[in-house]
């Protein structure tokens, strides 16, 4: 099996001499090239297949911000990864579009290896090398309409209101996830891993949130006409659902803080591949939805023969690439079919039993397929008399929002 490939590209040579003494231990794991220049980056990509591109921003002649944007562009399916010093807001508005993740410096060698371990380890889930481009591709996830329109409008003011920011946000699965990929770089330093989308907004503060939006244009607005097979917010309102019982399911089993943070955040986007698919292969993804409406099949099955993926698979690819937790990346890839061997309670657990609860009692259209929940599973790790009481979580939850609660924001 052929090494991966890693290039590395820094301005300062002494930077790029103390990387190749921190990541010699790694040679026999990977190839690694190191230059000083964005174009000799280039110049290089040209004959060296890449796998993954770490670049400084603030570098003379072609920036980091402007290698990363060449290198989407002509090789997007290379993993870009940003490594710089600088964490201010315009180092981080400049590169929040063209890079996967960011690293601040000095960073420890275990790190930028787990970081570099975690981009080629979800390679796999998506094997076709033309969608795996289109979706590393992705400036930006579709939001709601109305939604933009919303944030838009309150961050235009002259003093918005963080809460109801945090509010709007925690509405939307692209928000959410931009957010959280945001918040959790290494740019803020932050010393967990920050689960709840409201934390994270305000630990970002209005400035960075008004730069995202209205200066960087980060979310895009879906022209929802171009799938009529998918009801945009049914499933906005499914992944917020999720989100809830999975922490709700977690609250009950007794779970620790960060096992249920992550529950939630994988909750709210396990479904997140759809998102991409229909964004990077609407008229594909429209003949998926369309021939498991109506020979009633289960959607990840027609998916997987006409894809040759799921959307379980393209989302957890996609948050890989992003650096989510490989808890929620489990669970996000696993959500329908949890993988026997896995012998302890995780997030996948909360969020494969709250997904097949909220299809169970929340029906999306008469042909829908809902999902199995996997009692093997649920009996491997001891949980399957848990079953009952996560029905009265859900029948509970649902009967607050018949009463005119509130659907949550994730956290």
């Amino acid at each position: 099996m052929s090494k991966s490939h890693i290039m590395f590209v820094d301005d300062e040579v002494k930077v790029l001499e103390g990387l190749q003494r921190m990541l010699r231990p790694y040679r026999k794991e990977w190839d690694m090239t190191f230059t000083e220049s964005g174009y000799k980056a280039m110049e290089l990509l040209e004959t060296t297949p890449v796998d993954v591109l770490v670049t400084d921003i603030r570098m003379p002649g072609m920036s980091g911000s402007e290698l990363l944007a060449a290198v989407k562009e002509r090789y997007p399916r290379i993993v870009r990864i940003v490594l710089s010093g600088h964490s201010d807001l315009e180092c981080i508005v400049q590169s929040v579009l063209p890079a996967h993740q960011y690293l601040s410096k000095p960073c420890k060698p275990e790190v930028l290896k787990d970081v570099i371990e975690q981009a080629l380890r979800v390679a796999h889930l998506v094997e076709d090398d033309t969608l795996r481009a289109l979706i590393s591709n992705m400036d930006a996830l579709p939001v709601l309409p109305k939604l933009y329109q919303e944030i838009s409008a309150e961050l235009s003011k002259d003093e918005p209101s963080l809460e109801t920011v945090a509010e709007i946000i925690g509405k939307d699965v692209g928000m959410s996830a931009e957010v959280l990929k945001l918040v959790n770089s290494s740019f803020f330093g932050f010393a967990r891993h920050i689960g709840s989308v409201r934390q994270a907004v305000t630990m970002l503060g209005v400035n960075i949130i008004q730069s995202l939006v209205l200066t960087v244009h980060v979310f895009s607005v879906f022209d929802t006409e171009k799938s009529p097979f998918i009801s945009f917010k049914g499933l906005w309102e499914h992944s917020i659902r999720t989100s809830n019982l999975a922490r709700r399911i977690c609250t009950a089993d007794k779970c620790d803080r960060e096992l249920a943070d992550n529950a939630c955040i994988a909750g709210m986007l396990h479904d997140i591949g759809k998102l991409v698919l229909v964004s990077t292969c609407s008229e594909q993804y429209n003949e998926v939805l369309r021939t498991s409406r109506e020979k009633n099949r289960r959607v990840w099955d027609v998916e997987k023969e006409i894809l040759g993926t799921t959307h379980a698979e393209v989302g957890a690819y996609l948050m890989g690439l992003w650096g989510m937790p490989d808890s929620v990346i489990e669970a996000i890839a696993f959500h329908h079919a949890p993988i026997s061997p896995l012998s302890s309670y995780r997030p996948l657990t909360a969020v494969h039993v709250a997904n097949v609860l909220d299809h169970k009692h929340c029906v999306i259209h008469e042909n829908y397929v809902v999902p199995d929940m996997d009692m093997d599973y649920l009996g491997n790790i001891g949980v399957a008399d848990h079953l009952p009481e996560w029905e009265r979580t859900t029948k509970d939850y649902l009967e607050d929002l018949e009463d005119g609660g509130e659907q949550d924001s994730a956290g």
